[in-house]
């Protein structure tokens, strides 16, 4: 009986632990370039008591065997990595990846990292950065004097100036082999990791990397509606597990009623 009890616990656990990805998934609702994540499960242990391939009698072997098992565990989370809608909000800087690819910017130690959030902006010196003040790598400087900025869906940044039009930069696109490996770092940036690979630049539009939208930006992918019946699962995966425990309490004291 008291097996019972810390199998029905594992599942509490695992259900406690899908409503906090879910938390987390609709609180990033509104986030630029936000992925969402699941939750992989896994069996535990299972107890044989007896084996299926047991011999029953001379040349006959069981068909089946009796096996508990212990409950479930967390295996991962797995990044789910499918576009989230593009927005037009008229902002020149502004960008979305259509296809596959991340951005790469540069942290003030010199690190690298990885993001599909395209709200860039000019800083004081004209340089692209996120919304933070990392900046896009490669660097791309924008004149002071520009009156209009143009970013071709092949990651080429043109300025308009007082003496005339000029190329001012390229935007490279990054891919990985398993960007489901990459580490999530928050402020909407990815960590190359051995899991994913190594980061391969490439040009946009080009060999399978994506196009870059200026005047766009890819929300999150988050669909609260699945997300919303997802945490009712949760929920009622709780309520049962729990169910489960308050059942075998009381088949205990039935057995201990009993033995008086």
């Amino acid at each position: 009986m008291l097996r019972a009890f810390s199998t029905a616990a594992t599942g509490m656990d695992a259900q406690q632990t899908m409503v906090d990805i879910i938390a987390h998934n609709l609180a990033n609702v509104n986030t630029n370039g936000f992925k969402r994540s699941c939750v992989n499960f896994q069996d535990l242990l299972y107890l044989k008591m007896r084996q299926a391939d047991r011999e029953v009698t001379s040349g006959v072997t069981a068909p089946s065997g009796l096996e508990v098992g212990s409950g479930v565990k967390i295996a991962s989370t797995s990044r789910v990595f499918t576009p989230g809608s593009l927005e037009n909000t008229g902002n020149e800087l502004d960008m979305a990846i259509q296809g596959e690819g991340f951005f790469q910017v540069t942290l003030p130690n010199g690190e690298l990292r990885y993001t599909r959030d395209g709200a860039f902006q000019k800083d004081a010196n004209g340089y692209l950065v996120t919304a933070n003040g990392y900046q896009l790598s490669p660097g791309i400087t924008i004149p002071a004097d520009a009156m209009a900025v143009d970013i071709g869906t092949d990651g080429t940044v043109t300025v308009q100036t007082p003496s005339g039009v000029q190329v001012v930069g390229m935007i490279e696109l990054y891919r990985f082999p398993n960007p489901a490996g990459l580490s999530a770092e928050g402020d909407n940036l990815y960590r190359e990791t051995e899991a994913s690979g190594a980061a391969v630049a490439g040009q946009a539009g080009q060999n399978g990397y994506g196009t870059i939208l200026s005047m766009y930006l890819e929300k999150s992918n988050v669909e609260m509606v699945q997300e919303l019946v997802n945490l009712i699962t949760a929920q009622r995966g709780y309520e049962i597990n729990s169910r489960c425990i308050r059942t075998g309490d009381n088949m205990l004291q039935q057995l201990s009623q009993l033995i008086r």
